[in-house]
């Protein structure tokens, strides 16, 4: 069923690249492995897959040490500064940073392991009360100070759009943040490279790839639903 539920996301997601004249391989496909075993992973795995969202840092820490070591792991939970060191030599990309002091603890803790670490910042575009995230308004300012840190490096922004029923109503919000990540683009920031833009998940990727995403993050539409009552 894994690999039924993959190649049918796969087909969808070329489709969507289709309908917005963009290419297969701008879109990064994340499957959001979350509270899902070793087993279901080494399937989709099997599949060519090698991108995995993890949002609990000793989970992905966990998966890490006992799955093949050529696995892109992208942390895309909210990340408390005391878990850090669990993932910071082994995520590729940290897509939820949403504060400064964050920020900071991040480079504190990759300049001790001699690394530089690549992170997304996290914007809370439909100013939603129950979630993390800067204002957009904010956005820039805090890029500007992030990015003076010696051992972390900007690579775009990250969004969790509204749960709705019509994905359509999100547009507005994936619209919104591509132009964010436009504008800070052509501001040419010192050490930002503003070369992703990860939005969508199960129920809208589709829209949120016609709107500019370049990593879309699916685990429900792979792995079916989850049970949290395991972990």
């Amino acid at each position: 069923m894994v690999k039924e539920n993959l190649r049918n996301v796969e087909e969808r997601v070329a489709k969507a690249c289709l309908r917005s004249s963009r290419k297969r391989e701008d879109v990064t496909l994340i499957a959001v492995s979350k509270t899902k075993p070793v087993s279901m992973i080494e399937e989709v795995l099997e599949e060519g897959v090698l991108d995995f969202g993890e949002n609990k840092p000793q989970e992905l820490k966990e998966k890490y040490e006992v799955l093949p070591e050529n696995i892109r792991w992208h942390m895309i939970g909210h990340l408390q500064r005391n878990k850090i060191k669990y993932i910071i030599d082994k995520a590729c990309l940290i897509h939820s940073v949403d504060s400064e002091r964050l920020a900071q603890a991040i480079s504190d803790e990759a300049g001790k392991r001699g690394i530089v670490m690549p992170v997304l910042v996290e914007v809370n575009i439909a100013r939603e009360a129950s979630k993390d995230g800067i204002f957009e308004e904010n956005a820039e300012e805090f890029i500007k100070n992030i990015s003076k840190l010696p051992y972390i490096h900007v690579e775009g922004l990250m969004a969790i759009a509204p749960f709705v029923e019509n994905p359509e109503e999100n547009r507005e919000y994936f619209k919104k943040l591509r132009k964010l990540y436009v504008d800070i683009k052509s501001k040419n920031i010192d050490n930002v490279n503003m070369c992703n833009l990860s939005m969508g998940m199960t129920g809208d990727f589709e829209v949120a790839i016609e709107e500019g995403a370049t990593l879309v993050r699916v685990g429900t539409g792979i792995f079916g639903d989850r049970d949290y009552s395991v972990r």
